[in-house]
């Protein structure tokens, strides 16, 4: 009994960075051409417009395990210096879920007269509903709870996310507040807070000339309230085709935080590390990429690992049409 608490705090103390959050959790899936996913200033950064299909599955050997299903799609309105799009998610994680839908503006400012390079400052909105649900229909107490309301929660709440990217040929810079309204779940009737804020700030270059390229980059992220801060360092490799390009990168990420836990009489703390190797192909305007993500360290609630596949499509102008770079999340 005493291991399986210890257990639970541990997955407690990791899952705003694993699991569910409010809104759409950050993993992996913005290395994989979609960073619209997470900065709303990239809705229609390119001439044409973009579809992504994202499913992740964390512990399979796991009842009720996290899971995650994201549609989204953005497009630049012809002839103009808007960008659109729309995000609709499902999350689920243990007897908690959330259902949302964000619907996005963009602006982009081209700051040289030449249209096909790329050089532009870039300003985002999204404006989002989330439903959060509770189910308490199977949970039970010797001693009556009265927390414990024994059916199903549900509130809905809407929030606004904000973005501004500048991305000049191979390099780019994203910054995104997220769930920036004071907007409670009122959903938890032990504990409540109104700050829901995250702040991420990313930034990548592509190096290469010939068919191999290579693209580093990083992602800081900062929840407001919990003052938890983490770091992506990514790598990706490409090698263009006639067809396509095939493409391989690995992730680590590392929380700065650790979550301290006993185990016979002996104290530790352990930080958030998570290593994700991540594969693609880009045949035409279809793309397909598989990540995998394993947590390191002594204290896991499983030693199985993250699964998560995305498919796109890619519409209006050709690569070859849009921007004189080899820059992926632009063209």
């Amino acid at each position: 009994m005493k291991k399986l608490l210890l257990i639970l705090f541990t997955y407690v103390a990791f899952s705003s960075s694993l699991t569910a959050q409010e809104g759409i959790p950050v993993y992996f899936d913005y290395l994989a051409d979609n960073y619209y996913l997470v900065f709303p200033s990239m809705a229609g950064i390119s001439d044409g417009g973009k579809i992504r299909l994202t499913a992740r599955k964390q512990w399979f050997s796991v009842d009720e395990a996290p899971s995650l299903q994201t549609l989204s799609a953005n497009y630049r309105i012809p002839e103009s210096s808007s960008g659109v799009g729309v995000i609709i998610f499902n999350d689920a994680n243990g007897y908690h879920s959330q259902t949302g839908a964000k619907l996005t503006y963009a602006h982009h400012l081209q700051l040289g007269p030449e249209i096909r390079i790329l050089n532009q400052l870039s300003f985002g909105l999204n404006a989002g509903f989330i439903q959060s649900s509770l189910d308490e229909t199977e949970f039970q107490s010797v001693i009556p709870d009265p927390i414990i309301t024994g059916g199903k929660n549900s509130v809905g709440y809407f929030n606004i996310d904000l973005g501004m990217s500048y991305n000049y040929m191979e390099f780019y810079i994203n910054f995104a507040a997220l769930n920036i309204l004071g907007t409670g779940r009122d959903l938890y009737t032990a504990i409540e807070f109104d700050n829901l804020r995250r702040y991420l700030i990313n930034a990548g270059y592509v190096f290469g000339k010939g068919l191999w390229k290579i693209e580093p980059s990083i992602l800081f992220q900062l929840t407001d309230f919990t003052e938890e801060k983490t770091v992506d360092l990514n790598a990706k490799v490409y090698r263009e085709m006639s067809w396509g390009s095939l493409w391989a990168g690995l992730s680590y990420r590392r929380s700065f935080d650790g979550a301290q836990f006993q185990v016979d009489g002996t104290f530790g703390e352990q930080r958030l590390q998570l290593f994700t190797p991540i594969i693609g192909i880009n045949y035409n305007r279809f793309m397909f990429s598989y990540n995998y993500s394993y947590q390191s360290g002594d204290i896991r609630l499983d030693n199985g690992g993250f699964h998560q596949i995305t498919l796109g499509y890619d519409f209006g102008p050709t690569r070859e049409n849009r921007y004189d770079c080899f820059c992926p999340s632009a063209n």
